[in-house]
């Protein structure tokens, strides 16, 4: 049973960095063929993809918020990070690191966090 925990910080402040970390229980991140995600939702909304880092180490974002996101991960501690810049009180969300499985046919999510709320204000 693969575990994924997501910390950090549940207030920021307006121009700041948001940083949350990942820390994966249960199976290795760098296992063959997996993505690890990082997903959020806001108050009120839908989910919104934001950006993953493969079992290789490449990442991929979001074209909305490529300017802002970085995915990076540290093997020796089988942790993912996510690093969000210049937030505003639009950035309020719930977010979620999941572990992304995919086949020829199609993509889903087959293991997620509980999620943790960062709230941008001053």
């Amino acid at each position: 049973q693969v575990q994924l925990v997501e910390s950090g910080p549940g207030l920021v402040k307006p121009s700041q960095t948001l940083s949350l970390t990942c820390t994966v229980a249960g199976g290795s991140i760098t296992a063959d063929s997996y993505y690890w995600t990082w997903i959020r939702q806001p108050p009120g909304k839908g989910l919104e993809w934001m950006g993953a880092i493969t079992y290789s180490g490449s990442a991929y974002y979001s074209p909305s918020l490529k300017s802002r996101t970085s995915v990076s991960r540290d093997t020796s501690k089988n942790q993912l990070t996510l690093q969000l810049t210049s937030v505003t009180p639009e950035d309020t969300a719930v977010y979620y690191c999941a572990r992304e499985s995919r086949n020829t046919w199609s993509v889903w999510m087959d293991y997620w966090g509980k999620g943790t709320l960062v709230t941008v204000s001053s």
